[in-house]
């Protein structure tokens, strides 16, 4: 994917208002691996309340090893946070593009986000 087609993607997905509409507009991108990587993730998140705020968890399962199944939760964001925060993880996650690039792409200055 070239850097102007990047750009529009993520300019694109930064208009749509939930991780559903984002991965279902992923999953119909023309790049394979782009559609591939979004209809993977597609079912594996999930809502918890701790502290006191809603967040969204990538839900996944990794061997140990022993070489059984063991499932981990990933912090992707908090519930109401901005979209721009779930797209950069998924290009950072599936891809290695920084958040600093991701938020670059789609014109919005990137704030580190804290988590204590």
């Amino acid at each position: 994917m070239q850097q102007e087609e990047f750009e529009t993607l993520v300019k694109e997905l930064a208009q749509l208002d939930s991780v559903s509409a984002i991965l279902e507009a992923l999953t119909n991108n023309e790049e394979p691996e782009v559609a591939d990587a979004a209809a993977a993730l597609i079912g594996h998140f999930s809502l918890a309340e701790i502290d006191g705020e809603k967040r969204i968890y990538h839900v996944f399962s990794q061997e140990n090893d022993q070489g059984e199944p063991e499932e981990f939760a990933e912090w992707v964001m908090n519930d109401g946070d901005e979209m721009m925060r779930f797209i950069a993880w998924f290009f950072y996650t599936t891809f290695e593009i920084t958040d600093k690039e991701t938020y670059q792409a789609a014109g919005c200055a990137y704030k580190p986000v804290k988590r204590g």
